[in-house]
């Protein structure tokens, strides 16, 4: 492994004056990642596990520092919206022209930002483009409740106010602990769990009710 090319004193200076005027995370990371090799001679490797990057990136940008200087350690870096096609402000007035119908409650379709977005840009996208531009915006994706075509509110209403069919309800046998009375004909209502009630005679013989007849 070749021996790092070392930093002067004045760029251990420069880069500690640097670090204090930093206004973002990642500048101040940037600047760290050069100022950890010329103050403390850390290598790549280190300095890759101290800010948590890759060993690849280190280098990459010690690198750009040697040949850029401390131009290549400051601005927004290299993330972004490189290949956008409107800026944040020229999408805004876009959305603007749709804002009456939003504020009033009505439904705004996609297609329809669509087909203006590629008028000004002046070549199609397809829907996602405009679904994220939304996004950006604070817009949502709202979908009114599924409805038949041929539903009428006035009869679902007259539906939920009519009773059950037929007629209220009797008591069952899981709420009463009891099973419905067996209407036997000539005699009176027996439950399912009634015991056949003692009386005299033979043994091994019992009557059926209090209207039965002893010998």
């Amino acid at each position: 492994m070749r021996t790092p090319t070392p930093l002067s004193a004045e760029a251990m200076e420069e880069l500690a004056a640097l670090r204090q005027q930093c206004r973002t995370i990642a500048e101040d990371r940037r600047v760290e990642c050069v100022w950890l090799r010329a103050a403390l001679g850390l290598s790549a490797a280190q300095i890759a596990t101290v800010l948590g990057w890759h060993v690849s990136s280190v280098y990459d940008l010690h690198s750009r520092y040697l040949r850029e200087g401390v131009t290549a350690l400051q601005g927004p870096g290299r993330g972004g919206r490189h290949h956008q096609n409107l800026s944040l402000a020229q999408e805004q007035k876009l959305l603007t022209q749709f804002n009456g119908a939003a504020a009033q409650g009505g439904l705004l379709e996609a297609r329809a930002v669509r087909d203006i977005y590629i008028k000004v840009i002046g070549h199609p996208v397809p829907k996602s483009t405009v679904y994220r531009l939304l996004a950006r915006h604070g817009w949502r994706k709202l979908a009114p409740r599924p409805r038949h075509p041929k539903a009428d509110p006035a009869v679902q209403k007259a539906f939920k106010k009519a009773p059950a069919l037929g007629g209220p309800r009797t008591p069952t046998a899981r709420r009463t602990g009891l099973a419905p009375a067996l209407n036997v004909s000539g005699r009176s209502a027996v439950w399912a769990d009634q015991r056949p009630t003692p009386g005299l005679g033979t043994a091994g013989h019992t009557t059926r009710g209090a209207g039965a007849n002893c010998a």
